[in-house]
């Protein structure tokens, strides 16, 4: 079979060579049974909240996209309206499919039919914040001879395709025709431009390799794996396919880290480990790079190394810190059990629900793996390991709490890294500190998306400004965007009262803003935090700021915070006489305040006339916990 099509050869090629030409014939390429065998291998106890909600569609008119909405990105920015309305469709279908599978009722069936006739009839799948027809075209509306293979187009492609796979010999008996129109469709938008456009972005042919690579990859393999009849095309397609994901290993660093954080895990890494569970399946296990590339192992414990504490992860660039939490916990459990990780595992099936092990906002693919992983509907939740240390070298996180285990007490995070990476916020130094596992001294996150979010305008919105992270303003200037401005320097310091990690960001400053600025954040045995700044030659107007969620009251060298979910009240302090002010920045957008309520307090000390600054976090004590 043709691998190295585009002169690239990777970690997943060094270790398996190329992609075996017999690949399982269509109808037996996914690991999922279909409906002649699923009765008999899913329980319908796993399917019933799913049943419940599609019988509850079955009177409802379909969500219908509109042109007014999908045009509104190019007019005020709106690009949530759309994609919404799209959303809500897929969901309504992926439910129809459980339900067609668990229950005889025709009326699933039917709900199947109408939900595949309006996807093949919707104009297009891409959604049009990503497409590209208006600089190709002049058009703010989707050009259906030309269309665009985004993130929207893999995920509608990749549900027709498992749609074909769970029933399409049931669609053959009742909709004769409708799965011809499934291949014409998927051939015309997905298949045909994958094969013959290859200046995708996406591909990462310029180096530039992110979460959209092996998403819309692993969604490509599953059209190609079921919608190709046999031959070289689809040998082809699966080649391709593996080479683009090889291209994002090839760029996932050793230690498994994502410098997008832990939100964006679940569509990064998650769907590369996701499609190569997939191509060792329709390879029958000839080709399974996973458990010998060491980036793939690593990355496998990246969620529960980000975990803070109950619903809280560390959150970086556009990350939200409380995440949805109904993730696709069974793609991280049958990861980790492929490497070997048994805190990963353990991590996953604490968020095992008994009524139900998987929804269907995570797309139809990831819904119907769920259900039919026997390993992951018997799994025990459990508690989350919670390490007591983390250090991710290659985007310079750390991470330091009490005891393994335990979300009690505090918990602080430090990040150096530099200021372009992907989803990019402008907050090299910035520091966390959560109590009990709720974080207190925060990174906000990121409002909802719109055509600014990734345009030029982007650094003028508040949450990817330095300004509003918890890191120094340094002679009257924020961090600029760039990879020239970067931490540098990290070393972790460790004693038996202390583990800390002390790095320089003083480059990630204009020049001439600072000679050196050195930051250090300690997480002592005793129980409390310091956050240390040490500096050479910066001007007068330098400030030291926080960004506070809870309530927060101040005074002369101290502000106490009562943090969210009721955990412990902590108290910071800093040197008597240094000034201070609190601005308090009112949410009224649903991403944050879902997260924070209706407030963020930014706390900034003024470092002026000093040369360095110590901020201590200490958490509140009854007075019979007091020494």
């Amino acid at each position: 079979m043709l691998w190295n099509t585009e002169g690239f050869a990777g970690p997943l090629a060094a270790v398996c060579g190329d992609v075996p030409a017999r690949l399982r014939p269509p109808a037996d390429a996914l690991p999922v049974p279909d409906a002649d065998h699923w009765a008999r291998l899913v329980p319908s106890s796993a399917a019933r909240p799913l049943v419940d909600r599609a019988r509850a569609d079955l009177d409802a008119p379909w969500p219908q996209p509109r042109a007014s909405a999908a045009a509104r990105v190019h007019r005020d920015g709106d690009r949530d309206g759309y994609e919404q309305q799209v959303f809500t469709r897929q969901r309504r279908l992926s439910r129809a499919v459980v339900a067609a599978l668990s229950d005889p009722d025709p009326r699933y069936l039917d709900e199947v039919a109408d939900g595949v006739w309006l996807l093949c009839e919707q104009s297009t799948w891409c959604w049009p914040a990503h497409d590209d027809t208006f600089s190709r075209h002049g058009s703010v509306l989707a050009t259906v001879t030309d269309p665009f293979l985004d993130l929207g187009a893999g995920e509608v492609v990749g549900q027709l395709a498992w749609i074909d796979h769970v029933l399409g010999r049931r669609l053959d008996e009742r909709y004769p025709g409708l799965r011809q129109r499934i291949r014409h469709e998927a051939r015309t938008r997905v298949i045909e431009p994958f094969l013959s456009r290859r200046d995708w972005h996406w591909l990462g042919l310029d180096g530039h390799v992110h979460n959209w690579n092996p998403w819309i990859h692993g969604n490509v393999l599953v059209a190609g794996l079921v919608l190709c009849e046999e031959g070289d095309e689809r040998d082809q397609l699966v080649a391709l396919v593996a080479q683009g994901l090889d291209r994002y290993v090839a760029a996932l660093p050793a230690d498994g880290a994502i410098d997008e954080g832990y939100a964006y895990w679940w569509n990064g890494a998650c769907r590369a480990l996701e499609a190569l569970d997939l191509l060792a399946y329709a390879t029958d296990g000839a080709w399974n790079p996973v458990p010998e590339v060491e980036a793939l192992r690593e990355t496998v414990a990246f969620p529960h190394r980000s975990h803070l504490g109950g619903p809280w992860y560390v959150n970086l660039a556009d990350g939200p810190a409380r995440p949805p939490a109904d993730q696709p916990w069974h793609a991280l459990h049958r990861a980790a059990r492929a490497v070997g990780d048994d805190e990963a595992r353990r991590h996953a099936a604490a968020h095992r629900a008994d009524d139900a092990p998987a929804t269907e906002d995570a797309g139809l693919g990831r819904l119907l793996r769920a259900l039919s992983d026997d390993a992951w509907r018997a799994e025990t939740p459990g508690p989350s390991p919670l390490p007591s240390d983390v250090w991710l070298p290659s985007t310079q996180v750390w991470l330091a709490r009490g005891r393994a285990g335990s979300a009690a007490r505090l918990t602080v995070v430090l990040k150096g890294g530099h200021n372009d990476e992907n989803h990019n916020h402008n907050d090299v130094g910035s520091i966390i500190v959560a109590s009990d596992g709720v974080p207190v001294i925060v990174d906000a996150g990121r409002p909802t998306y719109t055509a600014q979010t990734f345009g030029p305008g982007r650094y003028d919105i508040w949450t990817m400004q330095s300004d509003w992270h918890s890191v120094p303003r340094i002679s009257g200037s924020a961090q600029p965007h760039g990879a020239a401005f970067a931490a540098s320097d990290p070393v972790i310091v460790r004693t038996d009262e202390m583990e800390a990690l002390d790095l320089e960001i003083g480059g990630a400053y204009p020049a001439g803003s600072v000679r050196s600025w050195r930051r250090r954040a300690a997480l002592h045995r005793s129980g409390h935090v310091t956050i240390d700044d040490r500096w050479e030659a910066a001007g007068p107007d330098t400030e030291v700021r926080l960004l506070l969620a809870g309530s927060v009251t101040t005074g002369d060298g101290w502000a106490r915070v009562t943090p969210l979910d009721g955990a412990t009240p902590v108290r910071i302090t800093w040197p008597t006489g240094a000034p201070h002010t609190l601005v308090v920045r009112e949410l009224d957008d649903p991403m944050l305040t879902d997260v924070w309520g209706d407030r963020l307090s930014r706390l900034a000390i003024s470092a002026g006339g000093r040369t360095e600054l110590r901020v201590t976090v200490e958490q509140e004590r009854n007075e019979d916990e007091r020494p």
